[in-house]
Formats: C-alpha cells, sequence, structure tokens
C-alpha cells in the first residue's frame, strides 16, 4: 500500500469545511487582545491563551524590537554550542527566584519542554506515571521515555486510589516520576497536588507539574499551581510556556540545580535545537518583569472569569466550575457543538471547539478563556451572544 493513501483518504476536514462549520486555522490579520480582526472582519477574542492580554502590551513589544536591534533575528545555533545569549541567562535567573526553584533551563518551544525533560529524566527500568487526562506534549514526553526503554503508565485523572495503586506495584528499587497538569488545558481544573505529593512521598517518587496554563493565572501573584496550593517547596519540579502568560515562544524547566545541571548536558531536545530567538527571549522577560511590578493583573484576570462563570450558570449553561482562566461550556453532540461555534462566529465572538477524539463523547464544549484586558463591555458582549445561540439551540 502506498504511504499516503492514509493521506488521499482523509477527507473529514474538507467535509466539514464544505459544510461551513470548520474551526480551525483561521487566520488573524490584526491582535489587539481582546479584540482581534479575521477575514476582515472584527471579533472579540474568547478563546486565546493570552493570559494577561500582554502580547499587545508596549513594553513588551518594545523589548521584542530592541533585542532584534542588538541581537539580531535568531542565535544560529543551539544553547550548547553558540546559541547562549546574556537574555537567556538573565530569563533563567528571574523565572527561577519568581517560581522559587533553584535554577530553570529553558527550551525553545513549549511542547519541546516535557519531551526534552522526561525522556531525559526517566530511563530503561524506571518509570513514568501520568494522568491520562494531561497534554499530548506530556504524553509524547512520556512516549519518547518508553522508546527508550522506560516504564510509561497512565492513571485515571484525577483519581488518587488509582494513583496510589499503580504506585504499589512499582518495585521500590525503581526510580519514579509522576507528571500532572497544573491546571488542565481542556477543562481548565486544577490538579490535587497536595494529595499527590503525599502519595509521592509514601512511594518515593518524584512530582513534576506542567504549569502552561496556571502561571500567571493562579497562585500568589500568579505563580501557579504549587503556590495556589502552598506546597512549591515540595514540588519538584515545574515547567511552563511563553506562549501564553508570558506573550512569546518557548519553554522552561525549574528545580534543583543539580537536575537541572544534568538536563542542560544530557536532553537532545536542548543540544539538538536552536536556541530561543532573542525576541522571544526578551518579550518573555519583559512580560515576567509586569506580572511581577503588577500582580493585579491576576486579580483583574481572576474577576473577569469569575463574572463569566457567574453568568453562565445562571443563564443555565452547562459549564465546569474551576479556578484557573478557562470555563468550557458543555455542549454535548458533536454536531451541535460546531453549529454553537458557527453561529458564534457569525456573531462576531470567538472561541473554540472542541470535539472527539479531543474529548469524550457527548462531552463536545466550547472552550472560553479569558484575559486580564478582556473589559466589562467585552464580556458582556460575549454573553449577550451565547445567550442568543444558545436560546436558539435550545442549550439553555
Amino acid at each position: 500500500m502506498d504511504l499516503f493513501q492514509k493521506c488521499v483518504e482523509f477527507t473529514k476536514a474538507d467535509e466539514v469545511k464544505k459544510a461551513g462549520l470548520y474551526p480551525y486555522f483561521h487566520v488573524l490579520e490584526a491582535n489587539e487582545g481582546p479584540v482581534v480582526y479575521i477575514e476582515g472582519r472584527r471579533f472579540i477574542m474568547a478563546g486565546s491563551n493570552n493570559y494577561l492580554g500582554l502580547t499587545a502590551n508596549p513594553r513588551v513589544k518594545e523589548a521584542g524590537k530592541k533585542a532584534i536591534d542588538k541581537y539580531g533575528t535568531g542565535c544560529s545555533g543551539s544553547r550548547y554550542l553558540t546559541g547562549t545569549l546574556d537574555l537567556h541567562n538573565e530569563l533563567e535567573a528571574k523565572l527561577a527566584k519568581f517560581i522559587g526553584k533553584e535554577a530553570v533551563l529553558l527550551f525553545s518551544t513549549g511542547y519541546q519542554t516535557p519531551l526534552g525533560t522526561i525522556s531525559t529524566l526517566v530511563q530503561r527500568g524506571e518509570y513514568v506515571i501520568s494522568d491520562k487526562e494531561n497534554h499530548a506534549s506530556i504524553v509524547n514526553g512520556c512516549m519518547m521515555a518508553k522508546g527508550g526503554f522506560a516504564e510509561f503508565v497512565r492513571f485515571k485523572h484525577d483519581d488518587m486510589q488509582d494513583l496510589e495503586e499503580i504506585l504499589k506495584r512499582i518495585p521500590d528499587s525503581a526510580g519514579k516520576l509522576i507528571v500532572t497538569d497544573g491546571v488542565f488545558s481542556v477543562t481548565g481544573e486544577v490538579a490535587n497536588l497536595p494529595a499527590i505529593l503525599e502519595i509521592a512521598h509514601k512511594y518515593g517518587a518524584r512530582v513534576l507539574v506542567d504549569d502552561a496554563h496556571a502561571i500567571g493565572v493562579i497562585g500568589e501573584g500568579g505563580r501557579g499551581t504549587s503556590s495556589y496550593w502552598g506546597v512549591t517547596d515540595q514540588t519538584d519540579l515545574i515547567m511552563g510556556t511563553f506562549s501564553k502568560t508570558f506573550a512569546s515562544l518557548g519553554g522552561f524547566i525549574a528545580g534543583p540545580e543539580r537536575v537541572i545541571n544534568y538536563l542542560k548536558h544530557n536532553s537532545p531536545a536542548l543540544i539538538f535545537s536552536a536556541s530561543p530567538t532573542p525576541a522571544s527571549a526578551a518579550s518573555a522577560l519583559e512580560a515576567l518583569n509586569i506580572l511581577e511590578e503588577q500582580p493585579e493583573l491576576v486579580q483583574q484576570l481572576q474577576d473577569n472569569v469569575k463574572y463569566m462563570r457567574k453568568l453562565f450558570k445562571e443563564d443555565g449553561f452547562n459549564i465546569i466550575e474551576n479556578e484557573s482562566a478557562i470555563v468550557p461550556v458543555i455542549i454535548g453532540d458533536m454536531d451541535k457543538a460546531m453549529y454553537a461555534w458557527r453561529k458564534l462566529f457569525d456573531r462576531g465572538v470567538f472561541v473554540n471547539a472542541f470535539v472527539p477524539p479531543g474529548v469524550p463523547p457527548n462531552m463536545s464544549m466550547l472552550r472560553t478563556s479569558y484575559m486580564s484586558t478582556h473589559k466589562k463591555e467585552h464580556l458582556d458582549e460575549i454573553f449577550k451572544i451565547f445567550t442568543e445561540v444558545g436560546k436558539e439551540l435550545n442549550l439553555i
């Protein structure tokens, strides 16, 4: 059989496009944060991970421009060889202090971070234990570790009994790493980190938390999941991304200096990748400076999210309760979710449609997410249009 035959036979996306319900790959022509322009039209953005609205912040943009003027557009090499700038070192040091860990290591993308961390740390005869609803990048990092003859086991989502049963069956002599999202990207739920840590300590396991959707959103001054629960000192490793709160591109892992040093000299994802561009590093650094200087941005974000949760609940929408910046509106039926997405799109509100296999059957949803820079008029407009669509489709 021809290798490309499966590509020729894949027509689902074409069929959805023909029906006018395709919710993906729409081109943004301008981005002001809460307001974007797509295909010549104005939209209220209710689907972005730009949680503090810093992609449009003048200081962040200026930092990126200045970095290009000083260093050029790229580093033309890996951190290991010719690609380390003083910007990288400064960002690592400031992040370590902000998060409360000894050291930080940057990766060129958020997706690379779990791949480069998990597959390097967990080796032959050792175990990585992952929540079943962890992000795809974590799953792929675990699969890479498995390819290196480590053991990869998944526990039922947020099920501490299942996690403990798995750990009971693992030899005491084996190295063990438990990995969980801090804030789960689909539902917005916050991981039960204290319970995970209690079980981990009982069985001699280390814990890695992915704070991609938690930094800048929850915890003291936006310091993430471990700060939210008050367990930063007990949490072994914390990773995150610059593509959300930090308004840039890249990722990081934070932890003990000896562990970070080991990753720095052994992770193929770091050694064989070009380092983060000057503009990316400078923009993320300035975003971190703003977060430290203006913790009220985190409170404004939380106020906006609480306001929208309250409105959705009062109107009768089925939402998932959480403490993050993500408010999923459960539709259930996949076709109805796609129609709801299209009706919102036609009225100028952009959200994300999540359908199987990305979510379980009959759990199709419209994932909404919010920014500190949303004004009340933006939020009211989103809700007004949601209400119209909800009544039209008998969702409320």
